[in-house]
């Protein structure tokens, strides 16, 4: 049986930034949990950071492989650099999907850690620009497929496509 690895913040923990859930409600979120596919994670809080704790944001114009390389930092807005547990989480969640037999992952869009067509654009604004967060690359590099939270469909699809075989 192939599991789901998903962004603890999406099935109700308060692990968010904020202290806050973003939970998502779907069906096949709900079926998954009951056949005991998910494996819940959040790779910030993996990383040693705490909750709440303050928002933090890839550097504008950089990427999360620039990240992951050591080119690029995550920072506050206060300017504290907290690259270090963001790779670290990173890295926590790709052994934990490695553990656990993980195929899918289904991770919160726009985190600067799950964030998988947009992250926050690094200006503390509240804009969004196209790219990933650095869980998201990771899992990526490593051929999990990554869904974000409004793509619940077809990460049920690809999960129905490996299990037909």
């Amino acid at each position: 049986m192939h599991r789901v690895l998903v962004s603890a913040c999406l099935v109700g923990r308060r692990v968010r930034y904020d202290g806050r859930a973003k939970t998502v409600g779907d069906a096949a979120v709900d079926r998954w949990r009951e056949e005991g596919r998910l494996v819940v994670h959040c790779p910030e809080v993996a990383g040693g950071l705490p909750v709440p704790r303050p928002p933090a944001e890839i550097e504008p114009g950089a990427t999360a492989a620039e990240v992951l390389a050591g080119r690029a930092r995550i920072l506050t807005a206060a300017g504290e650099d907290v690259t270090a547990h963001f790779v670290a989480g990173a890295r926590a969640a790709l052994a934990t999907a490695r553990d656990r037999g993980v195929a899918v992952a289904l991770l919160k869009e726009s985190s600067p850690s799950c964030g998988l067509h947009r992250v926050y654009d690094g200006t503390f604004s509240g804009g969004t620009r196209p790219g990933e967060g650095v869980t998201a690359r990771l899992l990526l590099e490593h051929g999990v497929a990554v869904f974000s939270e409004n793509e619940v469909p077809a990460a049920a699809e690809h999960l129905r496509r490996l299990e037909r075989g």
